[in-house]
């Protein structure tokens, strides 16, 4: 029998743990041969991500320390999806301003993501940024903790592709933005989903 023949049904639900950003969820769900085990579900808000490219085909990246891996990373702007309701390009332009500084005349929609679905249902969108703009130093946000100690630099697309393939850029949001991002350049960008495109995946619970 497939996945898609049985119904997964969950015969319990409880809340093991809550944090301030994720929470654990415990389901008991009944398998295709009638047996009920136990699936630990990491409840997520959902994120987006930028891959905001210049126009010399620099990508801008940010260098910041990410706490469960002991040490800073390559990464896309990017951030939680914390604002119930809210677009999800348009979180995505408010981290592009906070993380790096900028705004863009042109989004387009890249790619959807499930982050790890054996473990967790967040669910990220990746946008790509064209056309930049530096905002006013009086103007910009003000960062905190990691984020007041993170980089900033512009990569060359195919750069930054070459790091990623030695090993030197492992972020999976970046590894996926770069890499959809010269696939879409070989396209001349032709084909990219409109930014309200559908995106189910979102959790529900942000909305």
């Amino acid at each position: 029998m497939t996945a898609e023949a049985h119904r997964y049904e969950v015969t319990e639900s409880t809340l093991a743990y809550e944090g301030r950003i994720i929470s654990v969820r415990r389901d008991q769900v009944r398998m295709p041969e009638g047996d009920v085990s136990q699936r630990d579900v990491v409840v997520h808000p959902g994120a987006v991500g930028v891959v905001a490219l210049d126009d010399d085909g620099r990508v801008v990246m940010v260098h910041q320390y990410r706490h469960p891996v002991g040490g800073p990373l390559w990464e896309l702007p990017a951030g939680i999806l914390d604002v119930p309701g809210e677009p999800a390009s348009v979180a995505a332009a408010r981290e592009l301003a906070e993380e790096a500084g900028l705004r863009a005349d042109r989004y387009d929609l890249l790619v959807d993501v499930w982050s790890s679905p054996g473990m967790t249902d967040e669910a990220y969108r990746v946008f790509l940024a064209r056309d930049l703009h530096e905002i006013p130093a009086a103007e910009r946000y003000v960062p905190q903790h990691e984020e007041a100690e993170m980089g900033l630099a512009r990569i060359d697309l195919d750069e930054a592709v070459a790091r990623l393939l030695r090993g030197e850029i492992t972020n999976a949001m970046a590894v996926v933005g770069l890499l959809a991002t010269v696939r879409a350049r070989a396209a001349d960008f032709a084909g990219l989903r409109p930014l309200d495109a559908p995106w189910p995946a979102r959790p529900a619970h942000r909305g």
